[in-house]
């Protein structure tokens, strides 16, 4: 209750800007893809595309061996702000996202950056304007934006966007706080001389994950970091349809958790346990009739609390449907986020794709 009250619900202080930003802020889009050419054909338009006056979309071409090059010297001769650069596999060492990203920097010709995957989809034509309005107080270096995932359906489909939601009102309240410690590089961005200026990813270079969550966990100051929650910012994904690639891809995730600095990390573990031991006691006192009925009368206020506060965060996050049937979806989150949490710090992964 006091993270959901002192925590989460600073989010509804949030202010957004409902008319489009006047200001023009060059921009460079970075774009690290493996194999993704069916994922590049689909969705790199709607980036090029953008109505934003000065832009540049620099795609890394990360030792893709499906005709990804094909496709993008397509994409170049029609789109002369596509910039392509090309990563070989090398002998001596095994590249990983990081680098891409990191070669995808130091080609790029504007000063702000914005990062987007290539699965990935602008909610309108004015998610880089957007974005980069914020780019205009120079005192901001970061940008924390959301990026959801399209519904299809089923269980799987719900467990991977209730915890989308969930990790955005986390990591966006905990920003407004002063208190930043991941961003997803679904979407996201900062200044490319604070990439230089902190040594880009040599701090976690040895992690395969990490190109956002531990940047921004890193580097971000009370000060240098805003976020942008307007729903033409957003960039929507494809979420995954098995629960074995789910599952591989939460275990990574994870495995960076334990690299981010130590309040952060306490901050988070309370609020996992917590949850977890709130549901795990519930059910137990159901099974003694003198705590059954105190047991009941909490998990309705619990449950009417997490209605007052998420209502607008998750109709904005894309979630309305999630409101009235919380207590399951939550019960379900606690549980697999303390089983991730554990497997995640306990496994190594060592690849990215």
């Amino acid at each position: 209750m006091v993270y959901l009250l002192a925590c989460q619900n600073k989010l509804n202080s949030y202010k957004q800007l409902t008319e489009l930003p006047g200001a023009v802020i060059p921009v460079s889009v970075i774009i690290s893809a493996r194999n993704e050419a069916e994922n590049l054909t689909k969705y790199l338009p709607n980036i090029l595309e953008q109505q934003h006056p000065e832009f540049e979309v620099v795609v890394v071409n990360d030792c893709s061996v499906d005709g990804s090059d094909v496709i993008l010297d397509a994409f170049q001769a029609k789109y002369p702000h596509l910039k392509i650069v090309n990563v070989t596999e090398s002998r001596k060492f095994k590249t990983g996202k990081k680098f891409a990203v990191t070669m995808g920097i130091k080609a790029a010709k504007y000063a702000q950056l914005l990062f987007t995957d290539a699965d990935c989809q602008p909610a309108s034509a004015h998610w880089i304007t957007r974005m980069a309005a914020n780019f205009e107080n120079p005192e901001t270096e970061i940008i924390l934006g959301y990026s959801p995932y399209y519904k299809t359906g089923g269980l799987l489909n719900s467990l991977i966007r209730f915890e989308t939601i969930k990790t955005a009102v986390n990591y966006l309240s905990a920003a407004l706080r002063g208190n930043a410690y991941m961003g997803v590089g679904r979407n996201m961005g900062y200044r490319k001389e604070l990439f230089f200026k902190v040594k880009g990813f040599a701090s976690h270079m040895h992690i395969m994950s990490g190109d956002d969550d531990l940047f921004v966990n890193a580097n971000a100051t009370k000060y240098n970091t805003v976020i942008e929650m307007h729903p033409e910012s957003f960039t929507f994904s494809e979420p995954k349809t098995s629960f074995g690639a789910w599952f591989k891809q939460k275990k990574r995730h994870m495995g960076a958790g334990k690299l981010y600095k130590g309040k952060h990390k306490r901050m988070l573990g309370a609020d996992a346990l917590s949850g977890l031991l709130f549901y795990a006691l519930f059910f137990a006192c159901l099974a003694g009739k003198p705590l059954m009925y105190v047991a009941i009368s909490l998990f309705i206020f619990r449950w009417v609390a997490q209605i007052l506060v998420y209502r607008k965060q998750f109709t904005t996050l894309q979630g309305k449907d999630f409101i009235w049937y919380l207590p399951l979806a939550d019960t379900l989150y606690y549980f697999y986020v303390n089983i991730f949490g554990l497997v995640g710090t306990l496994k190594k992964t060592n690849q990215w794709k």
